[in-house]
């Protein structure tokens, strides 16, 4: 659905292995993208380890001041994955063994053992809740209202956001084009904030690099208007041209 309104969402990243820095997460970068083809912002991101309290905590933080909330990560067989336990108290709800959770991971496991009790604990949803599809491991992400629980195994986390793809409503996509120039941004800060308060509907991110034994900065300009994108983005190339730096089309 197209609005002007501003649909975000947050973000919580759940587990000790990241905060040890033991594992690194990859998700937060697919989330963004793909909501941004949703109409919807990721706003804010926030991890926490795994302690139940910690995580009802942030949840109910983060989902009062955004549209949407995702999590990632606590949802396999082993005794510390808990966030379903933790969005469950977070919600106020009981925690159900969910049925066709419960009989795809019996035919998951058929030839694999068998649907053991830690096995089963993929099964459990706060009550209330919804399946999202999992092809690869037969265990399912969980919707509640506005809460998507999800692995934080980041190819599992994509499918299932791809299950989600059109199901959520949101605003217009954000759009975005790149600019490169080899100068330091220093030098041309002063172009970028006259761009962006020219441009009221845009939005101007300045992302320096040292490379070949030089300092430049791309230049990345976002709307959800396609046109005052475009003409921003004229306005910059043609200002910094004038400046005497040299502009390369899609950033370098």
């Amino acid at each position: 659905m197209s609005s002007s309104r501003i649909w975000t969402a947050a973000m919580l990243v759940i587990g000790d292995e990241i905060l040890s820095g033991r594992t690194q997460d990859k998700n937060v970068a697919a989330l963004a993208k793909w909501l941004n083809v949703q109409g919807i912002r990721l706003a804010e991101v926030r991890i926490v380890p795994d302690v139940l309290g910690e995580i009802a905590d942030a949840a109910n933080e983060l989902r009062g001041r955004n549209d949407y909330l995702f999590t990632t990560g606590g949802i396999g067989p082993t005794h510390d994955d808990i966030t379903v336990d933790a969005i469950a108290h977070a919600l106020g709800v009981e925690v159900v063994v969910h049925p066709r959770a419960r009989a795809m991971l019996e035919r998951y496991y058929g030839d694999k053992g068998g649907l053991t009790e830690a096995r089963l604990r993929m099964a459990r949803v706060p009550d209330g809740g919804e399946l999202i599809e999992n092809k690869y491991s037969g265990a399912p992400g969980i919707r509640h209202g506005s809460v998507f629980i999800m692995a934080g195994i980041p190819h599992i986390a994509a499918q299932m956001m791809d299950a989600l793809t059109g199901q959520l409503e949101g605003g217009d996509p954000v759009l975005s084009e790149s600019i490169g120039c080899w100068t330091p941004e220093s030098e041309v800060s002063e172009i970028l904030g006259a761009a962006e308060k020219a441009h009221e509907d845009c939005q101007i991110g300045s992302y320096p690099f040292f490379r070949e034994g030089r300092v430049g900065a791309n230049f990345v300009v976002r709307s959800t208007d396609g046109d005052a994108l475009a003409a921003c983005l004229a306005e910059l190339t043609e200002k910094l041209e004038a400046a005497g730096h040299d502009v390369t089309q899609g950033g370098i």
